[in-house]
């Protein structure tokens, strides 16, 4: 539901909205009365609280560089013969 509220009719459309509000709030089950009030306390602080993407202390992402591990990983000659451990189980 969105609505345009002029600075009229804000004083006397804030009293209906909490009314409104509060009346919702009274039909519901206590379990959901917590979540909302949980709710209620993340949108408030969530303007308080800095956002870290404003924020200058994040550390840039490093990328990789190829060609870094070269010389590192060592391919045996005999990489595709079978293994010993196995000659039991073939033929």
């Amino acid at each position: 539901m969105q609505q345009t509220i002029t600075k009229d009719q804000e004083s006397s459309t804030n009293i209906s909205l909490n009314d409104e509000v509060l009346k919702v709030f009274a039909k519901m089950p206590d379990a959901l009365k917590i979540e909302v009030l949980h709710y209620a306390q993340y949108l408030l602080n969530k303007g308080i609280e800095e956002s870290p993407i404003a924020s200058d202390d994040i550390p840039k992402k490093k990328y990789r560089q190829a060609g870094t591990m070269t010389g590192q990983i060592v391919m045996l000659d005999d990489f595709d013969e079978p293994l010993a451990e196995m000659q039991e189980y073939m033929y």
